[in-house]
């Protein structure tokens, strides 16, 4: 995990800077009319951390609060700021319709009084919420909050970019070995050395292609000799080199 830079709050800000960063740790997408709800101070936090942790901010109409892509995973997040222990069924609501629109949601909710967290309990069960669909991350404030926030973010990032690194890695693997087979039965037809089964593959593909190409082919596509061609050509046809292939 990163270790995230602290950003003191400025309760005398005012109104929130326009944030233009290289934006290498990933971008943020706020929805504008969670950004007026909330503090001009609080934008301004929010503004000073992303910007000091190298995310770039948009403004923009989105359905939840936040959507963070980082390392090419989209993350959205509901960040109820002021929970309201009488109200708190358009909540659940907005939650449930989210749920089925993003694979991958979370709702931080700011519960700073005993009261508000007896209440989110009790309406959780109350309302039938399915453990872990989506995630609730309960905090004590707003700026922890937003932090958990990024925390988060950040970690399915990495996750996601490790995860398409053990592809690549997979499918390198798979590849070498591929072409390793690929070799050893081409390489396998008398006078067949790896240059001439390299300009093969270059040229001509898969042994399932080679076999199937003609000899005018594969002097046309290769730098092959006559001899070389009419060999490969008789060792896919004829059963005296394709019964008893000599493989190294």
């Amino acid at each position: 995990m990163a270790n995230f830079k602290a950003i003191c709050r400025d309760p005398t800000a005012q109104n929130p800077p326009n944030v233009s960063s290289s934006g290498s740790g990933g971008v943020c997408m706020m929805r504008n009319t969670w950004r007026d709800e909330q503090h001009p101070s609080f934008i301004n936090f929010i503004s000073s951390f992303l910007k000091a942790n190298s995310f770039r901010l948009n403004f923009v109409p989105i359905a939840p609060d936040f959507i963070f892509n980082c390392g090419g995973l989209s993350v959205a997040f509901v960040f109820v700021t002021n929970w309201d222990c009488n109200n708190y069924l358009p909540t659940f609501s907005r939650v449930k319709k989210l749920k089925e629109q993003f694979a991958h949601l979370y709702i931080v909710v700011t519960l700073p009084t005993r009261e508000q967290n007896d209440s989110f309990v009790h309406s959780y069960f109350k309302l039938g919420m399915e453990l872990g669909r989506p995630t609730f991350v309960p905090v004590q404030d707003m700026e922890m909050g937003f932090e958990k926030i990024v925390k988060i973010a950040h970690a399915r990032g990495v996750c996601k970019r490790q995860d398409v690194i053990s592809k690549l890695r997979a499918e390198r693997k798979k590849s070498v070995q591929g072409m390793d087979v690929f070799l050893r039965v081409i390489t396998s037809i008398p006078g067949i050395d790896n240059h001439d089964a390299n300009s093969l593959n270059q040229a001509i593909g898969s042994i399932k292609a080679i076999a199937k190409a003609s000899k005018d082919y594969i002097l046309e596509n290769t730098d092959l000799s006559s001899d070389k061609a009419e060999t490969i050509t008789r060792f896919f046809r004829d059963p005296k080199f394709y019964l008893s292939p000599k493989i190294n």
